[in-house]
């Protein structure tokens, strides 16, 4: 797992930690210390932590112009044990929110379980939302499976496109397009 970076290619465009908008602002990376693990894995060094013990982050891209935000994650995503969705709403949702931003993409193709336990978070996510929206790219059939028993999938759109997304080659503003027409056209 130390080998699975965040995504770096958008760092010409956007660097979370140099945006003073940004809950990471300022943050310090280290490129030869694996400081940050999960359960007995270490994990690359510039995975953002927020709180929780089994995910962490990285917040790709922020355009608050367009009100979009676009997140990677790695690691089991755990409401059960951890309550990860309270930790992820207080400490960056909130923020970002505050922010202008109310459309999400989240990129799971590294998130390796799900373990839910209420909704209550979510639905304040979605409201907190508005006009916006939350969109899962690329997470896991598994994952997207525990998402849907625990009906989290009516406040995160999984789904169609959004489940095979090449995203990797596309430049954030493409991304966005991309995924604002598929949800456009669920809606049509």
């Amino acid at each position: 797992m130390h080998e699975i970076e965040p995504y770096y290619r958008w760092r010409d465009d956007y660097v979370a930690s140099e945006d003073p908008r940004s809950p990471f602002f300022d943050t310090k990376y280290s490129e030869f210390e694996f400081d940050k693990q999960i359960y007995n894995y270490l994990i690359h060094p510039q995975w953002d932590f927020f709180g929780s013990q089994t995910l962490y982050l990285k917040v790709l891209y922020a355009d608050y112009d367009r009100g979009y935000a676009v997140i990677e994650f790695i690691g089991e995503w755990n409401d059960a044990l951890h309550n990860d969705i309270m930790t992820l709403k207080r400490e960056i949702l909130d923020l970002m929110v505050t922010d202008g931003i109310n459309k999400f993409i989240l990129i799971g193709e590294n998130v390796l379980n799900f373990h839910s336990s209420d909704d209550c978070y979510y639905e304040e996510w979605f409201q907190d939302a508005d006009e916006g929206w939350i969109a899962g790219i690329n997470f896991r059939e598994h994952v997207i499976s525990e998402f849907k028993r625990n009906n989290i999938d009516y406040y995160i759109n999984f789904g169609g496109n959004l489940d095979d997304m090449n995203w990797r080659n596309l430049k954030p503003l493409q991304l966005f397009k991309n995924v604002e027409l598929e949800l456009g056209r669920r809606l049509n």
